[in-house]
C-alpha cells in the first residue's frame, strides 16, 4: 500500500565528493536547477583540496544544500559516503549524482509522470551520457555514447538484461528510486572498493519494481577525465568476483528464487573461470562458498555449480540441456 508521504514526489540527491574541486559546482547546480529536488546532500569524503570550502560556500546561499563529513573527516570511499547520505535523506525517492558528473533539463520530470501514474512501482532508469573533459580517442568516442539499454523490459526481466550486458546497461546518475527500497535491500556494500554501484544496481533490479523512463537521450551526463576510477580495470577484475560473491550470499537472506540464485552462480563462475585457476583451486574456492552459506547444500546447485561439473557444462553444454 502507498504510504501518504509518497504522493509528493519529493526527491534527495546524495552526492559523494572526494577531491573534485573542478567540478563539485558544476554538479550542485545541476541538481538545484531541479524543481523536484528537496535537498542535495553532499558527503566530503575526507578531501585534501578545496571541495568542502566550496560546498559549504555554496551551502550559505542555498539552503537545500547540506553537507556532512565522516567522523574526524576521514576518507572512508564511495559506498560510505553514500550510505551517510542515504542516514540522512528525508526526500521521499533518492536519486544519486557523483561529483565529477552533472544532470540535464527536466531530470525528474518524466520519472515524476510514471511514479505518480503507476502505484505499484519502486524506481525508474533512465539513459546517462557522456561529457568529455579530456581529449576523447576514437575508440571512446565510438563506445562511450549513452549508459542504457536498448529495449522496455519487465521488471522481472531487468535483472536478466542488465546482469548479461545484452540489453545494456544502467548507471545510478539515471535512477531514482522509493527511499523505503533500500529497507529491504539493504545500503551499499563497505567491503567493495569499486563495483559498489553495479551491486545496488542489481539489488534494486532483483527486489524491487523498476520501470524504463527516457532510454533513447541522456537525463545526465558522466564527466570523463584523467582521473577517472573505472579506468582501473585490475581493480574492476579483483572486485568483480567480490560483487557476485555478495550478491550470492545476499540473495539467501532476500530470499529470492532458486532462478535467481542460479543465474548469480552462473555468473560468478563465468569471470572465476576467466582468472585460469587449476581444478584444484577452483574446487577449494566452491567449498569456501558454501561454508559461507550453507543454504546451497540443500539446493541442486550445489552439485551443478561444483567445478568438475561446471567445467564439463562449459566445455560439452549440449550434454546438460
Amino acid at each position: 500500500m502507498l504510504e501518504q508521504s509518497e504522493i509528493n514526489f519529493t526527491v534527495s540527491v546524495v552526492i559523494p565528493a572526494y577531491n573534485v574541486a573542478e567540478y563539485i559546482s558544476k554538479a550542485i547546480f545541476s541538481a538545484l536547477e531541479q524543481t523536484e529536488v528537496f535537498e542535495v546532500i553532499v558527503i566530503d569524503d575526507g578531501s585534501t583540496d578545496t571541495t568542502l570550502a566550496i560546498v559549504k560556500d555554496i551551502q550559505k546561499r542555498e539552503s537545500r544544500v547540506k553537507v556532512f563529513q565522516h567522523d574526524n573527516g576521514k576518507n572512508l570511499g564511495r559506498s560510505a559516503s553514500r550510505n551517510l547520505g542515504l542516514s540522512r535523506a528525508h526526500g521521499n525517492y533518492i536519486a544519486f549524482l557523483d561529483a565529477d558528473d552533472y544532470y540535464l533539463e527536466n531530470r525528474f520530470k518524466e520519472d515524476s509522470a510514471i511514479l505518480q501514474a503507476d502505484k505499484s512501482c519502486d524506481g525508474i532508469y533512465n539513459a546517462v551520457g557522456f561529457h568529455f573533459y579530456r581529449q576523447v580517442t576514437a575508440l571512446e568516442e565510438n563506445k562511450l555514447k549513452l549508459n542504457t539499454v536498448v529495449k522496455k523490459l519487465e521488471p522481472d526481466e531487468l535483472f536478466d538484461g542488465i546482469v548479461s550486458s545484452k540489453y545494456g546497461y544502467l548507471h545510478l546518475n539515471g535512477i531514482t528510486i522509493k527511499k523505503r527500497v533500500f529497507d529491504s535491500i539493504g545500503f551499499f556494500n563497505l567491503e567493495l572498493v569499486v563495483a559498489e554501484d553495479s551491486d545496488i544496481i542489481f539489488k534494486m533490479a532483483l527486489k524491487s519494481v523498476m520501470l524504463p523512463g527516457i532510454l533513447d537521450r541522456p537525463v545526465a551526463n558522466r564527466g570523463i577525465h584523467e582521473n577517472n576510477i573505472f579506468d582501473n580495470e585490475y581493480l574492476y577484475k579483483t572486485y568483480t568476483i567480490k560483487l557476485y560473491e555478495s550478491l550470492l550470499l545476499w540473495s539467501y537472506s532476500a530470499q529470492l528464487s532458486l532462478k535467481k540464485k542460479d543465474t548469480i552462480l552462473k555468473w560468478l563462475w563465468f569471470f572465476k573461470f576467466r582468472q585460469g585457476n587449476s581444478l584444484g583451486n577452483n574446487c577449494i574456492y566452491w567449498c569456501i562458498i558454501v561454508g559461507r552459506e550453507p543454504r546451497i547444500l540443500l539446493s541442486k546447485l550445489c552439485i551443478k555449480y561444483f567445478p568438475i561439473v561446471r567445467l564439463r557444462q562449459s566445455l560439452f553444454p549440449f550434454l546438460f540441456k
